[in-house]
């Protein structure tokens, strides 16, 4: 790509797609095309090729979505499902009506089959049953994956999609009712920390920037609805299911990273002709660890010295999730930065007022 390039960053006040902002401006690219979602509803077909032809992009990066963990996949899959198909559906067909140069389409390490052997291979693809706790959104991705590859088969056009293992980092969501496991330990671990100091008035500025704590959480810190009472003793972390599941994480300007190279290196034939025929590319840290394993990192990263304990009620979700990353080291990427690097980080970055000039 040239510098100058026309570049469309399709959701770039999420995770993702301000983590890909970041690393093109600090690459040097000088005209990058951004919309908001009350700027453009991607979800509406007229709209978005009206934009397309209006501003003509020469790249596309897609990673606007509809993202949340098992809690919200369980009780909002409709919305999951119809929000996933209908961007992937509008923006890969505009880029093609538009002849765009190249489109890189952020997928999701969930479209593989439950039980798929480890680490997962982008060869794995439709090769079983999906984990039905997030069925619908995986679905709406490999959908998505399906229209680059048919659209490169019939069209030869150049579009292509990675697969990121679970993402954390500066932007991320940390809503407790939403969130994915990562962002929502971070925050489950400062807020035990807050309460057993009897911080009210930092519970409290928490509560407004990243949303409301629900009342098991509340429960579990020791605190009333209201918090007007505390016994610190009792402040403790309640984790979702048994801690048992492996999972692996990536630190999302690892990801951005990874994106812009392949996208400045390769193409999708380049793909194809490594066998990779759905024009797919699994980004991820190689490497994976516990719930617990991850819960007892982020409480050490955040200070909290009280106790956790799990909820062997809730799910637990697909037993392991280990992206094979062979493709993309023998490409010549490999991630950078470590989780606990990247743990620390995405935690200042939460306790930053400067990031949240806004809310004041």
């Amino acid at each position: 790509m040239e510098k100058t390039a026309r570049i469309y960053v399709a959701g770039h006040n999420g995770l993702v797609g301000s983590a890909l902002v970041r690393k093109l401006q600090a690459e040097g690219y000088t005209n990058l095309i951004t919309r908001t979602h009350g700027e453009l509803d991607l979800t509406r077909q007229a709209k978005v090729e009206a934009f397309f032809e209006d501003e003509r992009p020469e790249y596309v990066f897609l990673a606007a979505a509809k993202v949340g963990g098992i809690w919200a996949n369980q009780t909002s899959p409709s919305d999951f499902i119809y929000t996933n198909l209908a961007i992937a559906m509008n923006v890969i067909h505009a880029a093609w009506e538009t002849e765009v140069k190249g489109l890189l389409f952020l997928g999701s390490s969930c479209i593989y089959p439950r039980e798929c052997p480890q680490p997962m291979k982008e060869k794995y693809l439709l090769s079983g049953p999906l984990e039905v706790t997030n069925e619908p959104y995986a679905v709406a991705k490999i959908a998505g994956v399906k229209m680059c590859e048919s659209y490169n088969r019939q069209y030869s056009t150049n579009f292509m999609a990675v697969m990121p293992t679970n993402l954390y980092g500066p932007n991320d969501n940390f809503d407790l009712e939403t969130s994915h496991v990562l962002p929502s330990l971070i925050r489950k671990f400062h807020l035990a920390k807050l309460a057993a100091e009897g911080n009210w008035e930092a519970i409290k500025k928490n509560e407004s920037r990243f949303g409301l704590i629900p009342d098991e959480v509340r429960a579990a810190l020791g605190f009333t609805p209201h918090i007007s009472q505390l016994t610190p003793a009792s402040s403790k972390v309640i984790l979702w299911g048994s801690g048992d599941p492996r999972r692996e994480f990536l630190h999302v300007d690892d990801l951005a990273d990874a994106c812009l190279f392949l996208i400045e290196n390769f193409s999708a034939s380049d793909l194809e002709a490594r066998d990779l025929p759905n024009c797919i590319v699994n980004i991820g840290f190689g490497k994976d660890m516990t719930i617990k394993e991850l819960a007892l990192l982020i409480k050490e990263v955040v200070g909290f010295g009280g106790d956790m304990s799990f909820d062997r009620t809730k799910p637990d979700g697909i037993p392991q999730k280990l992206l094979d990353i062979s493709t993309m080291e023998a490409l010549g990427w490999s991630p950078r930065i470590s989780l606990r690097d990247g743990i620390r980080q995405t935690y200042e970055w939460s306790l930053d007022d400067m990031n949240f000039t806004d809310l004041d």
